[in-house]
């Protein structure tokens, strides 16, 4: 049976949580295509991409014991304002210095890491919101919008982003500035309920109960520790801009096409799952996804199309799609409110995290190995992680309608976190 498709589109305050998400993703997706081009540009080592996606994941992981508390106790729509000014502080600054002609290495990872510090707060704030703003029965048809407009996003902004490099080297930072001014915007607007949980004070241990949590349950380790290590290893998107430049030849307007292409799946994906959600076997199609993401990832490096590329990129993004809604889904669902922001702070760092992660490592392989011999290394490495999970977590295949997971309501969990910590 069809589910109403819109049911969560009829909140406005939904449609400006939207409205914030795909400017502030579209402004993120040109910042990246115009700083891997420009670095790579600068250096021709693809090692420095890999550095451009460290200094985006330090402070992501360094910061994670912060920002999750922070979104348990204040306004997490004024966190998100906090981390979205940030970001367009160091848009600004990009953009004032690539128009001086003062672009350097160290000015390019620098502001990298001042991206990631901005999104390090916004990113358990945002997603935490999300289940302020939507009950529970519309949230999967919520997680299948917001995935849609991320993906629509990542559609755009890449090759937007190629284009307006091809124009000068400044205008997709300027671009980029203006998205995420707009973000800002539509989440100042936004009018959010008063949390009936009271904050608690931040110590060490309510800081690192979200883990706890995380930890103690296997289901919860197993969907967050399967995307980690997914992404950790497949790191064909990372380095697009050498293949665009010295295997496939299609220069930066091609480099945005093809980092779009994940987003097209994505996208028709996510609308497939408004109109028919996952109704059954939802980990038995979760780990197939993550093996077709890891056998598009080979086929993409073997590639040598232009065409069969983009193709194997599309069904990439369609693959992790499913991923995405399975445990985006589960895992804010099964949390309680009171601790939702630390264990996305948490999530947050292995799966936002594990992208930049995952493009240093990428970046490492391509300097010792070469890309091509780093894309299919970790495509395969992707494969058999769908095999050792599905013995080490038999719970998670194991899970058919995603309320299977009843036993990992809020009440129960908070139980166990109590006496965890003692909180």
């Amino acid at each position: 049976m069809r589910a109403n498709a819109f049911q969560a589109l009829k909140s406005p305050n939904f449609a400006l949580y939207l409205a914030t998400l795909f400017l502030a993703t579209t402004a993120q997706q040109i910042q990246a295509v115009a700083l891997g081009w420009q670095i790579y540009a600068l250096t021709h080592n693809p090692f420095h991409l890999g550095l451009v996606g460290l200094c985006e994941f330090l402070p992501a992981a360094s910061l994670a014991l912060i920002t999750g508390p922070l979104a348990d106790r204040f306004e997490r729509r004024r966190l998100v304002l906090i981390g979205l000014a940030g970001e367009v502080v160091a848009a600004v600054v990009l953009t004032t210095l690539t128009l001086a002609g003062g672009i350097s290495v160290g000015a390019i990872l620098t502001m990298a890491a001042i991206f990631g510090a901005g999104r390090a707060l916004v990113a358990p704030a945002v997603r935490a919101l999300m289940a302020d703003i939507l009950p529970a029965k519309h949230y999967a048809n919520g997680v299948a919008w917001n995935s849609t407009a991320w993906q629509i996003a990542t559609i755009g902004g890449p090759a937007l982003g190629g284009l307006l490099y091809a124009l000068a080297p400044a205008v997709p930072f300027a671009a980029t500035g203006l998205g995420l001014a707009g973000a800002f915007t539509a989440a100042a607007w936004l009018t959010v309920a008063a949390r009936a949980d009271p904050p608690e004070h931040i110590d060490l241990m309510n800081a690192v109960a979200g883990l706890v949590l995380i930890l103690r349950h296997r289901l919860l380790l197993g969907l967050i520790s399967l995307d980690l290590f997914a992404v950790l290893f497949s790191g064909a998107v990372a380095l697009l801009p050498v293949f665009a430049r010295d295997v496939l030849e299609v220069g930066p307007a091609g480099l945005g096409f093809l980092r779009s292409a994940p987003g097209i799946g994505a996208v028709v994906t996510a609308l497939a799952l408004t109109r028919w959600p996952l109704a059954r076997h939802a980990g038995q199609r979760l780990l197939t996804a993550v093996g077709i993401f890891g056998i598009a990832a080979i086929t993409f490096g073997l590639s040598r199309d232009a065409r069969l590329s983009f193709a194997a990129l599309m069904v990439l993004g369609a693959a992790d799609m499913v991923s995405v809604y399975v445990r985006g889904t589960l895992v804010p669902l099964a949390t309680p409110n009171s601790l939702r922001g630390r264990v996305l702070a948490v999530e947050a760092v292995f799966i936002g995290g594990s992208n930049e992660l995952g493009a240093f490592v990428a970046g490492s392989a391509a300097a010792l190995l070469g890309p091509v011999v780093a894309v299919l290394a970790g495509g395969s490495l992707t494969l058999c992680v769908t095999f050792v999970w599905r013995r080490l977590f038999p719970g998670l295949a194991a899970v058919d309608r995603m309320e299977d997971v009843a036993h990992f309501r809020p009440e129960a969990a908070r139980d166990r976190i109590t006496a965890a910590t003692g909180e």
